[in-house]
């Protein structure tokens, strides 16, 4: 078996099977590049780099399109070149997290290339992504326990707006494709969208 098609494999045991459509094959055309394309821009040999992605070294594509194209963030390549090569980005990446344990679980969710909610994968902005997410959950519930408007509950429906307003300018939009694999709403979907309708902005 050749390695595009060990990688697809790979993917599928990731993600399951699930039908990418019309719509989703735009967005991820949009938002994405084809494997080959990208090795040709930066010069790889894009089977070393899928024997990468199958020893995990690098992480999985984000998407398979219903043509068969294996799609990458374009940018796939920067954290192994900060890193010194992909030797050595695994004890880089876990590095990030004070706690080793939780460094070493994000890196192993980076390799599964499932980190399509970020424009831009980095152990930053998964520290980021995670701590709004749980701040955003936490002023929301607030909010719907004391929905009584007075002067704090202006500050507090602020405060979460800015914190809303920062996660939406981390994610990208997401795709219908993304809510099979994950089994359910998406981040953007709980956290930004459903939170604007349920909290909107005083006028």
């Amino acid at each position: 078996m050749d390695l595009k098609q060990q990688v697809a494999d790979r993917f599928r045991e990731v993600n399951g099977e699930h039908p990418m459509t019309i719509a989703d094959d735009a967005y991820v055309s949009r938002q994405f590049v084809v494997l080959d394309d990208l090795c040709a821009a930066h010069g790889r040999d894009p089977q070393q780099v899928r024997q990468l992605m199958l020893e995990r070294r690098l992480p999985l594509p984000g998407y398979l399109r219903s043509d068969g194209a294996q799609m990458v963030p374009a940018d796939l390549f920067a954290l192994a070149d900060q890193a010194g090569g992909p030797e050595r980005l695994a004890d880089w990446f876990a590095a990030h997290w004070a706690d080793r344990a939780v460094g070493e679980a994000e890196w192993d969710a980076y390799l599964d290339g499932q980190y399509v909610c970020l424009h831009s994968v980095t152990p930053g902005t998964i520290v980021r992504k995670t701590e709004l997410v749980a701040a955003i959950s936490a002023a929301a519930a607030e909010l719907d326990a004391n929905p009584v408007r007075d002067a704090d509950t202006d500050d507090r429906l602020a405060r979460l707006h800015a914190l809303v307003d920062e996660l939406d300018a981390l994610e990208p939009a997401f795709t219908g494709y993304d809510r099979l694999r994950f089994g359910g709403p998406t981040s953007r979907d709980r956290c930004v969208d459903a939170v604007r309708v349920r909290h909107p902005r005083r006028r």
